[in-house]
């Protein structure tokens, strides 16, 4: 085998010329910037695998961060729910003392004629006797509370004090069995005696003549006869007119206009004469 064209120069010459070769295109590039645009489309071909190589930290990078963004949404997720927690029951409370306030405007703003004198009271207790209507409020002999003084709700006539001690009072509502009330009916004047069924919402009115110009949805209002309840205020509205023959009298049931099963603020009345006598009772 002629082994003569398989020889070529030693390595030390290889690396000779590969040095020379290679200052040689430096001193070229350099002063003559040959290899610019070269250079320019190597960095085009190699810039995907720069691309590629950054992929791996990139994504962990990226799946780092919303591993944080996550965790930090679980975490203001969190606080705003016991924020919304806090204003909800915030928000409870102030409508509760918005409803409170209303009810006591419109038991201040109640038609209380300009001569009696008036005072809130708040219910404390409800009996639990099924056969007696009565309640329980927070003013007593202290605050010149008596006996048989009419006690009114925003709406109209609510009963009357029963029974007084020194910070507290029994009243006895007018839906009450033994509770009896004279009133007038407001569209002709006509007197009646309401009483009470033993029901909250419920009145009878007995003895009444078939010839007696009653409708119903007439308004019934304090007549002032016997002395306890002042003239002119609301207290039940005929609900239904039942006559029979076979019957002496008309069957007649009124409802209060008092909320009687709701009730919170009451509203005690004194009139002049009250405060009189109250007064020549405390300076005999």
């Amino acid at each position: 085998m002629n082994l003569m064209f398989s020889k070529g120069p030693s390595l030390p010459n290889r690396l000779v010329l590969g040095l020379v070769f290679s200052v040689f295109l430096i001193l070229f590039d350099h002063k003559l910037n040959g290899f610019a645009t070269t250079r320019v489309y190597l960095n085009s071909f190699v810039s995907p695998l720069q691309y590629l190589a950054n992929l791996p930290g990139e994504l962990l990078s990226v799946s780092a961060s919303r591993l944080v963004s996550h965790e930090q949404l679980f975490k203001e997720n969190a606080q705003l729910t016991r924020e919304a927690l806090l204003m909800s029951e915030q928000l409870q409370k102030f409508r509760f003392l918005e409803a409170e306030n209303d009810r006591l405007r419109s038991l201040l703003n109640s038609p209380v004629k300009n001569n009696i004198h008036r005072e809130v009271a708040e219910l404390m207790a409800v009996d639990n006797n099924p056969y007696s209507l009565q309640i329980i409020i927070n003013k007593g002999t202290l605050n010149d509370v008596y006996e048989s003084q009419p006690v009114l709700d925003d709406k109209g006539i609510a009963g009357q004090i029963m029974q007084v001690g020194s910070t507290n009072s029994r009243v006895l509502l007018i839906t009450d069995v033994t509770h009896a009330l004279p009133v007038r009916v407001a569209r002709n004047n006509v007197r009646l005696i309401v009483s009470g069924t033993g029901s909250l919402n419920e009145l009878i009115i007995q003895h009444v003549p078939h010839s007696t110009d009653l409708n119903e949805g007439d308004l019934l209002l304090s007549s002032g006869l016997g002395n306890v309840f002042p003239e002119g205020y609301p207290v039940a509205e005929i609900t239904s007119i039942v006559s029979d023959e076979g019957r002496p009298f008309l069957q007649v049931k009124a409802k209060p206009i008092a909320q009687l099963d709701r009730l919170k603020y009451l509203l005690l009345l004194w009139t002049e004469t009250d405060s009189d006598q109250s007064t020549q009772d405390v300076n005999p």
